[in-house]
């Protein structure tokens, strides 16, 4: 949802800017696939880290500075101060992918806020579409993402410790008439990493942008000066705030999943 897109839309109800809405329909046989909105945030996501990126760290400087050098600096402290204190050795090998998780989940936080389908409703090709929205306000997207993370850290343990040895650690010590009981409660924990992971990310987008379209909502609900500077006022200070937790979302999504590649890949474990 864009920050400010129920009161340019004049949309009443805040789930109206954060649900799936089929941007276009495509029919091969007897099938017919819907390309959604949050399709396009997605592919835009993709679209903008793939150009932005490679622009950014092909800078030649000897010292970075600007953008590169925020880039560089979130790089750093997710290798040396969030993944390496857990992972210690393995830390080089599974950077990559964390890198990648967190830029494209946040990527995908920062334009779920930007008014875009406003701005793309300006266009002759924009009218009566719904090009914006919040992808990782999507449960089918965070789950997506939850799925990725889930098949990772399991193929990190199979990968260090061998699809015997690994799956032996799903099941602990103890007695042998409760181990069978210990397997599954072990097994059934590796799921809830997996649920965990999808809805933490989902409701906390979801509620941020619900809110700010409630408190923009007051506007027209109202139709009072004194309500309208209130509420916008507040929807900024809110904006900071979700600003704040796009990143904060992003960065517990890759910290969690260390963790649970940290469990996967121990000796201990």
């Amino acid at each position: 949802m864009g920050t400010f897109g129920i009161l340019l839309a004049g949309i009443e109800n805040p789930l109206e800017e954060v649900v799936s809405r089929p941007i276009h329909e495509f029919t091969i046989g007897s099938w017919t696939f819907a390309f959604t909105n949050h399709m396009f945030m997605i592919a835009l996501a993709s679209i903008v880290l793939m150009i932005v990126l490679p622009l950014v760290i092909r800078q030649k400087a000897l010292i970075p500075r600007g953008f590169k050098n925020a880039i560089e600096t979130i790089c750093v402290y997710l290798r040396e101060d969030m993944a390496r204190p857990m992972l210690k050795d393995h830390t080089d090998r599974y950077i990559g992918v964390l890198w990648t998780l967190f830029f494209f989940i946040l990527t995908m936080n920062l334009l779920g806020l930007t008014p875009l389908a406003q701005i793309v409703w300006l266009l002759p090709f924009g009218q009566n579409q719904h090009w914006g929205g919040a992808a990782t306000a999507n449960i089918y997207v965070t789950g997506t993402l939850a799925t990725i993370a889930f098949f990772l850290f399991h193929a990190a343990g199979i990968r260090e410790k061998g699809l015997g040895k690994y799956l032996a650690t799903l099941s602990p010590k103890v007695p042998w008439l409760i181990m069978p009981f210990m397997f599954v409660m072990e097994l059934l924990s590796s799921f809830v990493r997996l649920f965990s992971l999808a809805i933490r990310l989902f409701a906390n987008i979801l509620a941020g942008h619900i809110l700010l379209g409630v408190l923009l909502g007051f506007i027209i609900m109202f139709k009072n000066y004194m309500v309208a500077s209130a509420s916008i006022m507040a929807t900024t200070l809110m904006s900071l705030l979700e600003i704040f937790v796009a990143f904060l979302q992003a960065y517990i999504f890759v910290f969690l999943t260390a963790i649970f590649i940290m469990f996967a890949v121990s000796e201990e474990h």
